[in-house]
């Protein structure tokens, strides 16, 4: 587990904040609307509740009032004049007092001059205009009292919108609420995340800290004891690495020493064989320098400026060609990427190749095309596949294998794409992007 191993996992917190804190929206928007239109029907209904006593309050009223007047009127005194006023329908209020006949004794300034409803007609009725509450007063009169049905529906209009915004408003705090809670509590992941992004277990007594939440402090115990259990077991596989290829280097310096003295002694029958002997040697010599190369102690590859001219120029290069892009310059460390290409070339070699061409396309790809037979599609896709998957025993050959170690080492990848003229194999060393710009050196 290395810093770059959970730059890919850092991006995902926000997006799961955002998702979230939508979701949270919409929720809070549609329970304030389900609440909203719950209290504008409840309120609707207590609105008219209140409106009815009022209507029964103020006839109430107007009977004790009109009483006197009334009694007067049945005695035989002159009526009061009545007032024309059209169909009424633009007055909020009016009432009527209706005679036993059904005539109109009196009413108020605008109500119409029709009758509201009949004379023995007591109670709540509607009609097309008006809200209308009859009451009886004795001798067969009727006082209605009547609320126009515009006042009415005005007032449920304002109670009810009065009610959705104060309903969405509610839902809005919740929701800023929710959100500012959401935040607070995704907080000490975001940390975590951070602390991930720069973290390396392979770095001494790494450690990712305390947890900022107790209920993190699981995660963060894990987190640790696998680093430590990683560190361990890399550790120990560079150690047994670098020891055995230590150990390997000196047996194979004998040896070739003792073929050369061989192929100057031995008969001519046997100079080929030997000789076939002291190359495969001399490869297994390169192996074992790579590997030594990719598991020194550090393993942090130390990037610098490289000219491949001069750096192709010392490796040890027998039965093949390289031509180099004139001045092309990578950003790598020098001894992996030297390995790397020592392996790559001797496969190269291997399987037919006499004439390579090294460029670099960008200052983090090497680019390495052989004049070999090459691969068919579908083997390169294979081997790109196994390749991307790490898959490498039974797959790939040492070369591929340790060349895309090595451009993992620097974050990047071993890429095998077509080649553009459809003949050899083609590779690219794709090594990541530096952090600083080094200096040119002659490595």
């Amino acid at each position: 587990m290395t810093a770059g191993s959970t730059d890919a996992a850092q991006p995902r917190l926000p997006s799961i904040r955002r998702r979230v804190a939508r979701a949270l929206l919409g929720w809070s928007l549609f329970a304030g609307l389900a609440v909203a239109l719950a209290v504008a029907m409840a309120v609707q209904e207590e609105v008219d509740e209140l409106l009815d006593d009022t209507l029964r309050a103020s006839a109430d009223v107007l009977g004790g009032l009109l009483a006197t007047q009334a009694d007067g009127m049945v005695a035989g005194r002159a009526p009061m004049a009545r007032t024309s006023s059209g169909n009424g329908t633009d007055e909020r209020f009016a009432w009527q007092l209706i005679g036993a006949d059904g005539a109109v004794l009196l009413r108020s300034p605008r109500a119409p001059a029709e009758p509201f409803r009949a004379p023995h007609g007591a109670g709540f009725a509607d009609t097309p205009h008006w809200r209308v509450f009859g009451q009886a007063l004795g001798g067969g009169r009727l006082l209605v009292v009547a609320q126009s049905r515009t006042e009415r529906a005005e007032a449920r209009f304002e109670a009810g919108i009065h009610a959705v915004l104060a309903a969405l408003a509610v839902g809005l705090l919740g929701y800023v609420s929710l959100r500012a809670t959401l935040r607070h509590e995704l907080a000490p992941l975001q940390t975590l995340s951070q602390r991930l992004s720069g973290f390396d277990p392979l770095q001494g007594s790494a450690s990712l800290g305390g947890a900022e939440r107790a209920e993190l402090a699981p995660v963060h115990g894990a987190i640790n004891g696998l680093a430590q259990r990683l560190a361990r077991r890399v550790a120990s596989e560079r150690g047994f690495s670098a020891h055995a290829a230590h150990a390997l280097r000196t047996p194979l310096a004998g040896i070739d020493a003792q073929l050369a003295v061989a192929q100057r002694e031995c008969p001519p029958a046997l100079l080929p064989r030997l000789t076939r002997v002291r190359d495969a040697t001399r490869r297994l010599q390169q192996v074992v320098a790579a590997l030594l190369a990719l598991f020194r102690s550090g393993a942090e590859p130390q990037r610098q400026r490289v000219a491949l001219d001069a750096l192709v120029g010392r490796l040890p290069l027998e039965g093949i060609t390289v031509q180099v892009q004139p001045g092309a310059v990578v950003d790598a460390d020098p001894d992996l990427l030297a390995a790397a290409l020592l392996n790559l070339l001797d496969n190269s070699l291997r399987h037919g190749a006499v004439h390579a061409r090294l460029d670099a396309p960008a200052a983090d790809c090497v680019r390495l095309h052989d004049d070999g037979p090459g691969v068919p599609s579908a083997r390169r896709q294979a081997l790109q596949a196994a390749i991307g998957d790490a898959r490498y025993e039974g797959q790939t050959g040492l070369g591929l294998m340790l060349a895309d170690v090595v451009a993992r080492a620097h974050g990047g990848q071993l890429v095998l794409p077509e080649p553009d003229d459809g003949r050899g194999f083609v590779v690219e060393l794709r090594l990541g992007a530096s952090g600083e710009p080094p200096s040119l050196t002659s490595h």
